[in-house]
C-alpha cells in the first residue's frame, strides 16, 4: 500500500501532454501512483490516490479531455459538478463523470484524508467496446461513444456493493504475474463498466428503474438522518454529503419522491412525535414542544393547530378515539 502523504493544499504545475490535453497528476510523488495502463497508449488508465487534504483541493486538473472516468472512493468526500449538476463521493461509494468540451470543476474537500482509485477512459477505447450497446447505455456515456454531443456531465453515484468493494482490494495488489496485469486490469475495466453504465445485469433492471431505485435509496438515508435527532437537522449541505449527492439534486429527488420539501418533512415529524407524547399524559404542553425542537411556545402551538386542527393543550381529548373513550 502507498504511503499516505500529507497534502498542504499547494497545487502542483500542471502537465499537458499533447495537443489540447488537461493537466495530469505530477509532481506530487508518493501522493498518485499509476496501477496500469496508459490513457494514451492503451486508452485506460488505474490510478491510485492517497493524501491528507488541509485545504479544499482543486481536483479536476487529473481530467484528461474525451474521456469519461470512474471513481472508486475509500476515504474522504469528493465533488464533481457542470453547472447546477453535480456528484458527491462520499466514502465507499462509485460513480462516473465525462470530461469534454465544457471543464467540469472538481473539489476534494478539507480536514480528511482521502483514498481512492479513478479508472481513466478514452472516449474511443469506451466505444471499441461499447458500439452497438447504445440503448442500455446512461446517456452520458451514449453521448461519449457517438461523439456526437461535446457536452461533459455527471452520473449518479452509489455506495458500492461487496464485489466491488472486493475489486478495489484486489486493483491494489494484483492476483496475477506482472506479464498479465495488463491484461487483467483491462478485463477489471471492463467489469466496471458493465457494473456502472449499464443496467445491472443479475436482475435486468432497466436504468430508469435503476435511478428511481437509487432515488428512494437517498431518500430513506435522508429519512433515517432526519429521526436521529429531530430537535437538531443538519444542515442540507451535511445532509447532501452524507448520502452522497448535490443539494440541489437531493432537495429536487427528497421533493419528488415524497412530495414535501426537508423542513416540512422534518416539521411533520416533529409535530407527530409531538401528538404521541400528548397522547401519554406525562408531559405538559411546553415540555413537549422543547422535547421535539421548538423553542417558541406559540410557533409550537400554532404549527400544531395547522396540522391537528386544535390547539395542543386540548389534543388529547380532541381525537375522536379520545372523545369516544370519554363518553
Amino acid at each position: 500500500m502507498p504511503k499516505a502523504v500529507t497534502h498542504s493544499g499547494s497545487k502542483a504545475a500542471p502537465q499537458s501532454v499533447g495537443c489540447g490535453e488537461g493537466p495530469l497528476w505530477s509532481g506530487i510523488g508518493a501522493r498518485w501512483r499509476q496501477l496500469s495502463g496508459d490513457f494514451f497508449r492503451s486508452g485506460f488508465s488505474f490510478e491510485w490516490h492517497d493524501f491528507e487534504a488541509r485545504q479544499d483541493f482543486d481536483w479536476s486538473r487529473s481530467f484528461h479531455p474525451d474521456s469519461v472516468e470512474i471513481c472508486l472512493n475509500l476515504n474522504g468526500t469528493g465533488e464533481v459538478k457542470l453547472d447546477r449538476s453535480a456528484a458527491t463521493f462520499g466514502p465507499m461509494q462509485a460513480g462516473f463523470y465525462r470530461q469534454a468540451s465544457t471543464p467540469l470543476t472538481a473539489t476534494r474537500f478539507a480536514g480528511t484524508s482521502h483514498q481512492f482509485i479513478t479508472v481513466e477512459l478514452r472516449e474511443d477505447f469506451l466505444a471499441r467496446h461499447l458500439a452497438g450497446l447504445e440503448g442500455d447505455l446512461h446517456p452520458l456515456i451514449r453521448a461519449a461513444i457517438q461523439a456526437r454531443n461535446r457536452e461533459s456531465g455527471v452520473g449518479l453515484t452509489e455506495p458500492m456493493n461487496a464485489r466491488q468493494r472486493e475489486l478495489v482490494e484486489s486493483l491494489r495488489q494484483p492476483p496475477v504475474l506482472a506479464s498479465a496485469q495488463t491484461l487483467w486490469f483491462q478485463a477489471k475495466a471492463l467489469e466496471l463498466m458493465g457494473e456502472l453504465f449499464f443496467a445491472p445485469a443479475s436482475d435486468g433492471e432497466l436504468f430508469c428503474h435503476r435511478q428511481q431505485r437509487v432515488a428512494r435509496d437517498r431518500v430513506d438515508a435522508v429519512l433515517a438522518i432526519l429521526r436521529r435527532n429531530l430537535t437538531l437537522t443538519p444542515p442540507l449541505e451535511t445532509i447532501a454529503r452524507e448520502v452522497g449527492c448535490s443539494p440541489f439534486y437531493l432537495s429536487r429527488t427528497f421533493s419528488k419522491q415524497t412530495g414535501q420539501t426537508i423542513p416540512q418533512y422534518v416539521r411533520q415529524l416533529r409535530l407527530e412525535l409531538a401528538a404521541e407524547l400528548l397522547k401519554t399524559g406525562r408531559y405538559n404542553v411546553t415540555e413537549v414542544a422543547l422535547e421535539v425542537g421548538y423553542n417558541s411556545l406559540s410557533h409550537f402551538s400554532q404549527a400544531f393547530h395547522q396540522t391537528f386542527g386544535c390547539c395542543p393543550g386540548l389534543y388529547p381529548m380532541a381525537t375522536p378515539t379520545q372523545r369516544a373513550a370519554g363518553s
